[in-house]
């Protein structure tokens, strides 16, 4: 309010209006969805000091309350889960939970205690759900901060997530493709046949035995043209690389409409500044068999392999010298320098992807590393069994990926800085 420090707050749907000291105010906007109370109140207690009591955020929902602004919670149901949201049993051990909204689709992971509890929501209290499953209340809470966040409760609508520009990696969503999909996928179904993978599998055997037969030849033209042309490849290169990338992106986008999923979203990408196209797939994760999943992952990589055995083919029976010669090795060059970018599984693109779809573990890399803070502070392990060698293994293997990558990084710098330095 104008010359006071009260807050006024205004009611959307009526002319009803309240007011609130500023340290109300100051609460009230914390209630975002994105805090629990107990988290609101510390950040009222680092902001306020002593100016506030330990139980400043238990009054103010009293307050809320008796003005009518929130409902008592010992007279309301708990959250119900949206009819919307459906159950989909996955054969590794879990529940998934799905919701199509229509520009896009969610999921999360739960198990079968979990499913019960949240079967028992908008039936029961908090409370008795609480007692029923002896659970503690912050499990509770995780629990329907992961429903909300995902937009699956009544209510409750996903919050928007801000798009943060990076300049390693970045996306920008142009359309949704799944109509256009609809309308195509009949046109390639035959590439899922059987007849049609074993010829491919000759295709890309003979494009081996050309590879590992000229591999000198190879990498004599590549020397050579980068001596006569050098930086002027660099622009043919990038969008021989756009168009690799884009027909991988449509490899995953078919592969998993082929499997009766949804595409809901596709863009453009920029990595290392280089630009291309993207799908978003996350429906793959609701394809319960883990052949099919990793057919969905591996999409990708497969297109780009096919690409690089057809450069490598138009290359060896073009005319040397010629702009198409040139091209059709640029163009093979640009499939396997994508292909090896991709199937690192320590970076999190489609080598990763390919091994969760292999392994059953989602979440990999965050599982890997939870699995170590566990032992530090010598918690049990949730994990199943069989799971525990690869997240034993796959942390590590980040950790020294990464500073082989600093350690490169730095001698190149010190290689390209020696020339300038000093006594030099």
């Amino acid at each position: 309010m104008p010359d006071s420090d009260e807050v006024q707050l205004q009611a959307i749907k009526s002319a009803q209006q309240f007011l609130f000291s500023a340290t109300e105010g100051y609460a009230l906007k914390h209630f975002n969805k994105k805090f629990i109370v107990k988290e609101v109140q510390k950040r009222c207690q680092q902001q306020f000091g002593d100016k506030i009591s330990s139980t400043f955020i238990v009054q103010l929902l009293e307050k809320l309350v008796a003005l009518g602004i929130l409902k008592n919670p010992e007279d309301s149901r708990s959250p119900l889960l949206k009819s919307a949201v459906n159950w989909i049993w996955h054969t590794d051990g879990y529940w998934l939970l799905r919701l199509q909204n229509t520009d896009s689709v969610a999921y999360t992971q739960i198990n079968n205690n979990d499913k019960n509890l949240i079967l028992d929501l908008g039936k029961l209290p908090i409370e008795n759900i609480i007692a029923k499953y002896k659970i503690s209340p912050l499990h509770v809470q995780e629990l329907l901060k992961e429903l909300a966040v995902k937009g699956m409760l009544e209510g409750v609508e996903a919050p928007k997530q801000k798009k943060k520009f990076n300049l390693l990696f970045t996306t920008f969503r142009l359309f949704n493709p799944d109509n256009w999909l609809n309308s195509n996928i009949n046109k390639i179904r035959f590439m899922f046949t059987t007849e049609f993978c074993f010829l491919l599998c000759i295709f890309l055997s003979f494009s081996i035995v050309i590879a590992f037969s000229q591999h000198q030849i190879i990498y004599n033209f590549g020397q050579e043209l980068w001596h006569s042309q050098s930086f002027s490849l660099i622009l043919p290169f990038a969008l021989l690389m756009m168009l690799v990338v884009s027909i991988h992106e449509l490899g995953h986008a078919f592969t998993l409409k082929h499997y009766k999923g949804v595409v809901l979203e596709i863009g453009l990408m920029f990595i290392f500044l280089l630009p291309g196209a993207y799908t978003n797939t996350t429906d793959a994760y609701g394809l319960v068999k883990r052949k099919q999943r990793t057919l969905v992952m591996a999409a990708g990589v497969i297109c780009q392999v096919v690409i690089w055995g057809f450069a490598l083919c138009l290359w060896s029976i073009s005319t040397p010298g010629s702009w198409f010669s040139t091209t059709s090795y640029l163009l093979m060059i640009a499939a396997q320098f994508t292909l090896a970018l991709n199937l690192n599984p320590l970076n999190k693109f489609d080598g990763y992807h390919i091994l969760e779809a292999m392994t059953g573990i989602n979440h990999l890399r965050k599982k890997s590393f939870a699995y170590y803070a566990q032992l530090w502070r010598r918690e049990p392990s949730q994990e199943r069994t069989e799971d525990i060698g690869i997240l034993a293994v796959y942390a590590p293997a980040c950790l020294l990926y990464v500073a082989w990558l600093l350690a490169n990084l730095f001698f190149w710098i010190w290689h390209l800085s020696t020339p300038y330095l000093p006594g030099k």
